[in-house]
């Protein structure tokens, strides 16, 4: 399984399945990361938190922990 913590910079992947559970899941799903959705990473923080990306055209920063939550392909 690779998640989104796993993919390198420059790299586009599809989401495949968002673990989690309630709240956390939904704030995911909130800001535009839904099984399908094509996710572009930009940048990775030097010490690897936050990743920033590129999600249906905007740019949006996640915590290391969320992405481990996020199943990419």
């Amino acid at each position: 399984m690779k998640t989104l913590r796993d993919v390198e910079i420059g790299e586009t992947v599809r989401t495949v399945k968002l673990h989690g559970e309630g709240a956390v899941k939904r704030r995911i799903m909130d800001m535009g990361i839904t099984r399908g959705t094509e996710i572009y990473v930009r940048k990775v923080a030097p010490l690897g938190d936050p990743i920033e990306v590129n999600v249906r055209g905007y740019e949006l920063s996640i915590r290391k922990g969320d992405a481990e939550m996020i199943e990419v392909e």
